[in-house]
């Protein structure tokens, strides 16, 4: 009997708790909704929602860990872009560093070209090689033209351990800028001179590295080693201008009648940056013209 009534008892407090408690937690949350967020109702009903509510918690910690995420994306970011910013940095100091060299080294050469003892009855005017085709080494295009005095067939002289040497001549020649042909160039010819008998030949480009210097006679007093000079014969270059020297003298046979060498310029090419160009006087300008 007593454990039937015990029974009882606790189903019926089972009952009530089960019908309270909602009550209760409905009548506390309306009362935290109509009450104001200020004070302790603000600070309870947080608490109360953070403890009951696990969604609550969850979405917290998902946005404390974005924050944290976020801060970090940010600080990526900008050490990235520090980082670039550097590297730009260092590109430019690069860049002004290799100028800075290039124009110690033009100052260079033209402070030893203005050292150039040429003959007083020469004049000219030095200028710059502006463009060079990457295929095409056998002429330049230089920064000065006609309103600075150079015409066609004009000699071009490059400095060469204090020596004036033969460079090339003036093939084209516009308002701003000329083409020089040089040396090498096939196209390229002039009477010239060699060995202490001053013996004459002709000089001619053959397109590389090498010249030839042609219709020297047979029993030539020249020998390898020998410098060559233009010759005074030269309609178009000053007399005693450095060419080169002979590096192989070809032996004839019976069928020839001259002898043939090769020489090898004293002004290389693919060296060439500046250039002193002879320029005519006013009388050989009148006398082109009558």
């Amino acid at each position: 009997m007593n454990k039937t009534v015990s029974s009882q008892k606790y189903n019926i407090d089972s009952n009530l708790r089960r019908k309270i408690l909602p009550a209760v937690f409905v009548v506390l949350s309306l009362l935290l909704m109509v009450l104001q967020l200020e004070g302790a109702v603000s600070s309870v009903k947080a608490v109360l929602s953070y403890i009951f509510i696990p969604q609550i918690r969850a979405a917290h910690e998902t946005v404390e860990y974005s924050k944290e995420v976020s801060n970090t994306v940010k600080e990526l970011l900008d050490v990235h872009h520090e980082n670039a910013l550097l590297k730009e940095q260092l590109h430019q100091m690069r860049l002004e560093s290799a100028q800075a060299r290039e124009i110690f080294e033009e100052n260079k050469r033209l402070n030893e070209a203005l050292g150039l003892q040429a003959p007083q009855h020469w004049t000219g005017v030095w200028a710059k090689v502006a463009y060079r085709e990457p295929s095409q080494w056998n002429s330049v295009i230089i920064d000065k033209g006609e309103a600075d005095g150079i015409r066609e067939r004009s000699a071009a002289i490059v400095q060469q351990d204090q020596r004036p040497v033969l460079a090339g001549v003036v093939l084209e020649a516009g308002e701003k800028t000329a083409k020089v042909l040089l040396l090498r160039d096939g196209d390229f010819a002039a009477v010239v001179y060699a060995g202490a008998a001053r013996e004459e030949g002709l000089l001619t480009g053959e397109g590389s590295s090498l010249l030839k210097m042609q219709y020297l006679p047979l029993l030539s007093s020249v020998r390898k080693g020998d410098e060559v000079y233009t010759s005074p014969a030269s309609s178009i270059f000053p007399a005693g201008i450095l060419i080169g020297h002979i590096v192989e003298i070809e032996k004839g046979d019976s069928l020839k009648s001259s002898l043939t060498a090769k020489v090898e310029p004293a002004a290389a090419a693919a060296g060439v940056q500046e250039l002193f160009i002879l320029t005519r006087n006013e009388e050989e300008k009148n006398a082109d013209s009558l």
